[in-house]
C-alpha cells in the first residue's frame, strides 16, 4: 500500500474511531471481505403465545442476505408483542468454517451506554445526583476547575459537554499501524481514571453546548456513580439494572474472555488489517463502563423493552431520557434523523418509523437494538466483522453491499414487512451526515473538527 493511500485511510479511520462505534454503516460504503461459502445456519423459531404478528421467511432471507453481502457472521432476535424469532447466518469462525448460533454471547460496545444511563437516573430519582449540577460538585480532583463548574451530569450523558474521546490516546499508533497497536495492548488493563484523564487532555472537537460523541463521558458517569453510591460501577449496574430488567446473558467480563459460546470477532480496520484478525480475546477495561458490556441480542430486547415500558425508572427520568438534542449538524430547514437523549438515542429508519435504542461496535463486534417507543417492536443484531468498508485512492467510500443488506434486515424487521433488496436506493439513509452518512455506528460525529 503506497504512503500516501495509507496516509488517506488513517484520516479515514481517525473521523470514525473516536467513537466505540467504529463499523460506519452509512450508505455507499465499502466493499467488504468475501462472503463464506457454506450454508447459513438454521433459524431457531418462538411459538408465539399471544399478539403478535412476524414473517419468518423474510426475517430468514434477509439475515442470509446480510451475510451472503459478505459478512462473516450474524445473529438476530425480532420480537413483535409475544411473538419471537431468533436467527442465525454465516461463520462464527471463517477458517473452521464453525456456524453462528441464535445464542451467541457478544461484546455489545456502546449499548453499554444506556445501561449506565439508566443507573445514573436511578439515582437522580433518589434524589442522590442532580442532571443539571456541575460535575466537578461529584468529582473535583478529576473534572477541576472551569470545566468541572461548567459543564453537568446531564452534558455527560447527551454528549453536549464538549469534553474530547480518549480511544485515540489509548491506543498510540493504532492510525499508522491499528494491527500492531490492538495486539500489543490486547491485554493491558487500563484504570477508568486514567481513560477520563486522557479524554480530558485531548483537544475539544466542539464547543461545550453542541452534540459530540465521545467515550469519555460515559467512563466519567461511572466514576461518578461509584462517588454517589461507594460501590463500583459495574457492580452497582449488574444488581440494580442488568437484574432488576431479569437479564441472565448480560455481563460485564471479568477476564478478556467470554463466559459462554460465541463468535470469533474480525476487525479489518479499513483493509489495514488484512485478512481481518479476531480480537474477541480482549482485556475491555479500555472500554469500562462506556462500552464493556457482554450480552445477548434476546437480552437486549428483553431490556429495551423493559426499559420504555417504564419498570426500570420512574416516569420523570424515563422523560428525562428521552428528552434529546439533534445528533448531528443538519442543513438550515433540515431535520435530524437521530436526535441522542441520555444514553439512547432516537432514529428514522429508511421505511419512515422511528424507533428507540442504541449500536455499538469494539474491535471485531458490532451490534444494534432498536424498538417502538412502546417497546413492543424490537430487534437486535450482532455481528462479526468491523470496519470492512474500502476507499479509493482519494479517500472516497466504494460501494458497500454490507451495510445496505444490513439496513433491509433491520428495518424489515421493525416495520414487520421486507424491505426492498439491499443495494436499492430505497434501502439506504435517506439523509447524510458530512463526510459519514447517517446511520449506527458511525454515532453522530462524522469528523474530527
Amino acid at each position: 500500500m503506497s504512503s500516501s493511500r495509507r496516509a488517506r485511510l488513517t484520516a479515514v479511520a481517525a473521523a470514525t474511531l473516536i467513537t466505540l462505534s467504529v463499523s460506519a454503516l452509512p450508505a455507499g460504503t465499502a466493499v467488504a471481505a468475501e462472503p463464506g461459502s457454506a450454508a447459513a445456519a438454521a433459524s431457531a423459531a418462538v411459538t408465539p403465545a399471544g399478539r403478535g404478528h412476524l414473517d419468518r421467511a423474510a426475517l430468514r432471507g434477509s439475515l442470509d442476505a446480510f451475510h451472503k453481502a459478505g459478512m462473516y457472521g450474524a445473529y438476530s432476535a425480532v420480537r413483535d408483542g409475544s411473538a419471537q424469532w431468533r436467527g442465525a447466518t454465516g461463520f462464527a469462525d471463517v477458517d473452521s468454517r464453525r456456524p453462528t448460533g441464535p445464542n451467541f454471547e457478544h461484546r455489545v460496545g456502546s449499548i453499554t451506554k444506556t445501561f449506565t444511563a439508566v443507573a445514573v437516573l436511578q439515582q437522580a430519582g433518589a434524589g442522590r445526583i442532580d442532571l443539571d449540577a456541575p460535575v466537578g460538585r461529584y468529582l473535583p480532583d478529576i473534572v477541576p476547575g472551569e470545566r468541572g463548574r461548567l459543564v453537568t451530569v446531564r452534558m455527560l450523558l447527551n454528549h453536549t459537554s464538549g469534553i474530547a474521546d480518549y480511544v485515540l490516546p489509548a491506543f498510540p499508533g493504532i492510525l499508522e499501524n491499528p494491527g500492531k497497536a490492538l495486539d500489543e495492548n490486547r491485554l493491558r488493563h487500563i484504570a477508568p481514571e486514567d481513560l477520563a484523564r486522557l479524554g480530558l487532555a485531548a483537544q475539544p472537537v466542539v464547543e461545550r453546548g453542541t452534540h459530540s460523541y465521545s467515550n469519555t463521558n460515559y467512563i466519567l458517569a461511572g466514576l461518578l456513580l461509584e462517588r454517589v453510591t461507594g460501590e463500583k460501577a459495574e457492580a452497582y449496574i449488574t444488581r440494580n439494572v442488568i437484574r432488576k430488567a431479569g437479564l441472565r446473558h448480560t455481563y460485564f467480563p471479568s477476564s478478556p474472555s467470554l463466559r459462554g459460546p460465541h463468535s470469533r470477532m474480525y476487525e479489518s480496520f479499513f483493509g489495514l488489517i488484512d485478512p481481518p484478525r479476531d480480537y474477541s480475546v480482549t482485556d475491555m477495561s479500555w472500554a469500562g463502563t462506556a462500552g464493556a458490556l457482554v450480552s445477548t441480542t434476546s437480552d437486549l430486547n428483553a431490556f429495551y423493552r423493559t426499559l420504555l415500558s417504564g419498570r426500570l425508572l420512574g416516569a420523570a427520568e424515563l422523560r428525562a431520557m428521552k428528552t434529546t438534542v439533534p445528533a448531528y449538524e443538519t442543513q438550515p430547514g433540515e431535520e435530524p434523523l437521530m436526535r441522542y437523549g441520555l444514553g439512547i438515542y432516537t432514529l428514522q429508519m429508511p421505511s419512515g418509523g422511528w424507533y428507540w435504542g442504541h449500536d455499538g461496535a469494539v474491535f471485531g463486534a458490532g451490534t444494534w437494538a432498536l424498538s417502538t417507543e412502546d417497546g413492543r417492536r424490537q430487534v437486535a443484531i450482532g455481528y462479526n466483522l468491523m470496519k470492512y468498508q474500502r476507499f479509493d485512492e482519494q479517500g472516497r467510500p466504494l460501494p458497500d453491499p454490507i451495510t445496505p443488506a444490513l439496513y433491509a434486515h433491520v428495518d424489515g424487521a421493525l416495520a414487520g414487512r421486507p424491505s426492498p433488496p439491499h443495494g436499492t436506493a430505497a434501502a439506504q439513509p435517506s439523509q447524510s451526515l458530512p463526510g459519514l452518512p447517517i446511520g449506527p455506528d458511525t454515532l453522530h460525529q462524522a469528523t474530527l473538527r
